[in-house]
């Protein structure tokens, strides 16, 4: 196992982005060069401790997912080791957390889907009754699960700025209406295909969050990474229960830890303890280990 990376530091290609937890690299007009550090960010704040594999486990579970749900839609990959795109010093900051993608035009639009109502759904439900337009059934309990999967999206926000929800018309304002369609009819796809898969392996997806990307003859596509511990809520089925917030595999661990510290939720971020940091790792790891049903040495 290698140390944790919390930033790359290849020199070899040209660096466009750091962002909460990926770095991008340009490997010519046609290709990009995406290494995901064991950066965690919380409340929009990244956080200063790395967080040991949980690059290789985001990498490992987004490969698995484009894998199994390529019959649904394209995907980024090109198919590149990212090993033969930077030197052979940098090989070590990409083995088994990089991927070499496809330069696609990004959506400005993220599209969450929920099958559960919980986190700042279930905050909305309860002010005003609905979430991103949609109006739901009186009574509801935290984490209930929906009749049917909500397309709930949002803007896609600046480096430490907040997302911000959205309703149907304002994505067909922004998508022009029949992408926005199709955006919302693939995502729900997508998670419900996922959500049966994992159901079969004591997983239950309560929500998750897709980004598209276009190609230059305007096909869609899934870029970034998808169905993740970051991107996901990941709930233990044994544990479900109506009313609580179940225990997760993605950080909302972290978040409940921090809400107990006297912090504004701006950055600098607190430093976390060992424990927080080693259950944490632990936590990415499991998720992705009974997922899909792999060792992550494998």
């Amino acid at each position: 196992m290698s140390q944790p990376q919390f930033e790359s530091a290849i020199t070899s290609l040209p660096l466009l982005a750091r962002g909460k937890v990926r770095d991008i690299y340009a490997v010519d007009e046609d290709k990009l060069l995406i290494v995901t550090s064991d950066r965690l960010s919380a409340f929009d704040v990244i956080l200063p401790n790395p967080i040991p594999r949980k690059g290789e486990v985001l990498t490992k579970t987004a490969l698995f997912w484009f894998e199994r749900l390529a019959h649904v839609l394209p995907n980024q990959l090109t198919g590149i080791a990212p090993e033969d795109v930077v030197t052979a010093a940098e090989r070590d900051q990409v083995v088994g957390r990089a991927l070499v993608v496809k330069r696609l035009k990004p959506l400005p639009v993220e599209a969450v889907v929920r099958g559960y109502i919980i986190g700042g759904g279930w905050k909305d439900y309860l002010a005003t009754g609905q979430v991103c337009g949609h109006l739901l059934p009186a009574g509801l309990k935290q984490a209930a699960k929906l009749e049917q999967p909500l397309f709930t999206p949002s803007t896609k926000a600046e480096l430490g700025t907040h997302d911000e929800n959205i309703d149907f018309a304002q994505t067909s304002a922004l998508l022009g209406a029949e992408l926005a369609a199709q955006v919302r009819d693939v995502a729900i796809r997508l998670y419900s295909e996922a959500r049966d898969y994992a159901a079969t392996r004591g997983i239950i997806i309560a929500d998750t969050k897709f980004e598209f990307g276009l190609d230059a003859a305007g096909t869609l596509h899934i870029i970034d990474e998808a169905l993740t511990p970051d991107s996901s809520r990941f709930w233990p089925a044994d544990s479900y229960a109506e009313g609580i917030s179940p225990p997760s595999y993605d950080k909302q661990y972290v978040r409940d830890y921090l809400e107990t510290l006297d912090w504004n939720k701006t950055a600098p971020g607190p430093h976390l303890p060992d424990e927080v940091v080693a259950r944490t790792s632990a936590k990415y790891v499991e998720a992705y280990e009974r997922l899909t049903g792999r060792s992550i040495d494998a």
